[in-house]
């Protein structure tokens, strides 16, 4: 704690005097990585070969997955002697110069980051120690039910010994907002079963005044905040975004309750009691690193010193909410700072999972990139929170709001706050005053008994006006209840449901709110000569919205997840990597929330709040990852990566296909059969993932490997990784991966991978599969028999048999007569049947 604490103090006491002399010069902050291998790469050497330097400690113990235990990433020497370096490196570089160095990176990648002029850049880009040296960047953030709708009861949690012991031993490290450590999701005083700290954490929690001693526990194990390059460009704000892990925001309290919260926490919102909320691996510990921030996300600097502190400190898993706001420039998308500390951390091996981004439906909108990266897009699930509004002419119109219904079957009277005016107000016009923002405006004697229409505008969107303030305004005038009709303005808007403490609703949809408001216009009647209103014979009932429905059509891709083709540069071209990797929950989904969090405005004060995004999604899959480790061990990243996506489901409820939403209004009018660029490998399911027969294992060297076989990109591996490439023509489709993606299929391609029987006993497997439209595929062999514990080579041949510039795709199922299946989708984006030059991957 006393390292991180002294970073930011040194960070605030010497701003000014840095800030004065070298903002003048438009300082910025960068990134800098060096030649020498971080330390868990040097442990690693260490481990195969032996060394007289740093000791791998007394037993030189590591396990399965090559990760260093907590003798090997306690030793500090090497670690020190990298920094020694860097220092000196600044030093000699910059002599008699101002900067300011914000943090050592020298765990997953050996770097720093610092505070310089382009001049200063440009020197010590020229350095031979120099790997790397990129602009820093910014970032952005991207469970009552859920259990239930992903099996976990009576299925992967019932398989294991139940929710007082799912995810013990896991640690899961959490790049967000931090938490709320007061939540009663983290306490470890509700359980049964009393746990340890896991023996290979060896993380702190750091101790402020927001944060005071005794906020960690044995559930949340680690705690700790970066926000160093914030503070150094002056945007970060102590009032609300706390220098400390605690959570101001209410994201990351959020998330982290998904994945790994405790059991049968009651959710009581506004009153109402919603059910009881677990995380996906109730019994696993939690370890927080703040990166993130309300006032202004974050910055790829204060991310990548989170991530390496998390491998440091022994995390299994780290789960990422949030993704960059651009695309990395550079050669290719995989090489930039957050993505290459990923893939050392899976060399480490921890289990890496991110969500896909928001920014769908639209193709390549994908915000998570290298293959060994988990990237998660959003779902719908069953559950859904429906109230109705029906009007005096029989018409009945969908609403949001988790609120009570009007008296029973009585219709009660319309009434707009823009026709509800005291006499002396002149700017009935104002939006403000239709958004029912201020009750001195409005005539009590005219609204008394009726329901008060009110505008949902773009300022509710951008937090200028707030439906806690709507309600306080129509309890002040005596309305009886609240509607919300949609500005059209606010058209692809994402709306939850909004908890109200008095009967209400919002129209979410631009064309039922017009519908709505030509029945109230119509139903006015006016004086003849001056128009004015001289009765209000529009009436509605509003039902209640507090129960659940569980009749919908789910899952489903959320029209706002973010979609393939894996785009593998800033020029759009397209990897030969399948994104997003699986769909997970993510659409109206309840999580704890911080006491003071502001990122939901209307659940601000509250316990519990319910949010939609990919940012849902992705703790989900780090939970159900948790208790895939906590079975297998010695289990890879890829491994479980393998274990998640081969037994996806492909179906919905129903047993349709799962459908997609392509568009931003009325989204449900607007889908068809989702796609592998769409859901990956499908929907998750949990308790197939526990037991998976098959996987298909990737390590690192082959990811290194990959990224050789991009044009060019020699130099940048041997900056970022210390290997040097030798010759290589992989690509992302030759990666032993559970899918391949063909970005130009060039008349033929024959494409290998290895699966391994990991189930207790051994199977016979047949194989089957359907081919991409103008491809044709053939799979050798066609059946197999593979031993427990032993491997099996696959040959796969696509040979094209038609032109095309449009992606079409397929199947091969592996199928065990002792029930297991993998399921391998097939992508290809383009084929030529007549020989040309095939396309080289960069120039």
């Amino acid at each position: 704690m006393g390292g991180v604490v002294a970073v930011h103090l040194l960070v605030l006491s010497l701003l000014g005097l840095y800030l004065r002399c070298l903002c003048q010069e438009d300082a910025a902050v960068y990134i800098v990585t060096m030649k020498q291998p971080p330390a868990a790469h040097h442990y690693e050497q260490v481990k195969r070969f032996g060394s007289s330097g740093v000791s791998a400690g007394a037993s030189g113990a590591f396990n399965t997955l090559n990760k260093p235990r907590n003798a090997s990433r306690t030793n500090t020497s090497y670690s020190s002697y990298l920094i020694r370096l860097q220092n000196l490196l600044l030093r000699r570089t910059l002599r008699g110069e101002k900067y300011l160095k914000l943090y050592s990176y020298h765990y997953l990648i050996n770097g720093f980051a610092v505070l310089i002029t382009p001049q200063q850049a440009d020197k010590l880009s020229r350095r031979h120690e120099v790997a790397n040296l990129m602009l820093d960047f910014s970032v952005r953030t991207a469970t009552t039910h859920t259990p239930e709708f992903l099996g976990l009861p009576q299925g992967a949690w019932a398989q294991e010994g139940g929710p007082e012991v799912a995810g013990e031993g896991i640690v899961i490290g959490f790049i967000d907002t931090g938490i709320d450590p007061t939540h009663p999701s983290f306490s470890d005083t509700l359980s049964i079963n009393h746990y340890p700290v896991p023996a290979h954490f060896s993380g702190i929690c750091e101790v402020t005044r927001d944060f005071p001693s005794g906020s960690c526990n044995r559930k949340l194990v680690g705690a700790r905040h970066f926000a160093a390059s914030a503070i150094i460009r002056g945007m970060f704000n102590a009032t609300q975004d706390y220098a400390s892990p605690f959570d101001g925001d209410g994201h990351g309290t959020h998330t982290t309750s998904i994945a790994a919260g405790n059991h049968g926490i009651p959710v009581i919102v506004s009153g109402h009691h919603f059910g009881n909320a677990s995380g996906m691996a109730p019994h696993a510990h939690i370890a927080v690193y703040k990166a993130l921030y309300k006032s202004f996300g974050g910055f790829a600097a204060d991310v990548v010193a989170a991530i390496d502190q998390a491998a440091q400190d022994g995390v299994d898993i780290i789960s990422l909410s949030i993704t960059p706001n651009r695309r990395p420039w550079g050669l290719a998308t995989f090489f930039n700072p957050i993505d290459m500390s990923l893939l050392s951390a899976v060399k480490s091996g921890i289990f890496v999972v991110q969500a896909a981004g928001n920014t769908g439906p639209s193709p390549k909108s994908v915000s998570s990139f290298s293959p060994w990266i988990f990237t998660v897009g959003a779902s719908a699930h069953d559950r859904v929170y429906n109230n109705w509004l029906l009007l005096g002419n029989n018409l009945t119109i969908s609403g949001v709001g988790l609120a009570p219904g009007t008296d029973g079957d009585s219709m009660f009277p319309l009434i707009a706050a823009i026709h509800a005016m005291k006499n002396n107000t002149t700017v009935a016009n104002d939006m403000y005053l239709g958004e029912c923002q201020d009750s001195s405006y409005l005539d009590e004697d005219l609204i008394d008994g009726k329901i008060l229409i009110c505008s949902y505008s773009i300022r509710f969107v951008l937090g200028l006006s707030s439906i806690k303030q709507a309600l306080e305004t129509a309890k002040n005038v005596s309305a009886v209840g609240v509607i919300f009709y949609m500005d059209p303005f606010v058209t692809g808007f994402h709306l939850n449901p909004i908890p109200m403490d008095m009967p209400g609703l919002i129209i979410p949809s631009t064309d039922d709110s017009k519908v709505f408001f030509d029945y109230y216009n119509s139903s006015l009647v006016r004086d003849e000569m001056s128009k004015s209103i001289i009765k209000y014979c529009g009436v509605a009932n509003i039902s209640g919205g507090l129960k659940a429905n569980y009749s919908n059509t789910a899952p489903k891709v959320m029209y706002y997840s973010a979609r393939g083709p894996d785009p593998e540069d800033n020029s759009l071209a397209d990897a030969d990597i399948m994104k997003p990797n699986l769909i997970a929950p993510g659409n109206f989904i309840w999580g704890a929330w911080s006491s003071v969090g502001t990122d939901s405005a209307e659940f601000e004060g509250e316990s519990f709040a319910m949010i939609s995004g990919t940012s849902m999604s992705a703790p989900h899959i780090a939970g159900l990852a948790a208790l895939i480790k906590q079975k297998f061990p010695s289990f890879s990243p890829s491994a479980i990566a393998s274990a998640l996506s081969t037994t996806a489901t492909l179906y919905d409820k129903q047993g349709g296909p799962i459908m997609a939403q392509r568009a931003y209004r009325n989204p449900d009018s607007n889908q068809s059969p989702a796609t592998p660029f769409d859901m990956g490998s499908g929907f998750v399911n949990a308790t197939a993932a526990l037991d998976p027969g098959l996987i298909f294992d990737t390590g690192y060297d082959d990811f290194v490997s990959f990224l050789c076989g991009i044009d060019g990109s020699g130099p940048i591996v041997l900056n970022y990784t210390g290997h040097t490439c030798e010759v290589s023509n992989m690509t992302g489709s030759d990666l032993n991966i559970p899918s391949i993606t063909i970005s130009l299929l060039n008349q033929s391609r024959v494409i290998m991978r290895t699966v391994t029987n990991v189930a207790a006993n051994d199977e016979y497997y047949h194989v089957s599969w359907s081919a991409p439209y103008g491809a044709s595929v053939a799979v050798v062999p066609a059946q197999f028999f593979v031993a427990s514990g032993q491997q099996q080579n696959l040959t796969i041949v696509l040979n094209a048999t038609m032109n095309s510039s449009f992606a079409s795709f397929g199947r091969i199922g592996l199928y065990g007569n002792l029930g297991h299946q993998s399921i391998i989708p097939l992508s290809v984006i383009s084929k030529i049947t007549h020989s040309t030059t095939p396309r080289r991957r960069k120039c």
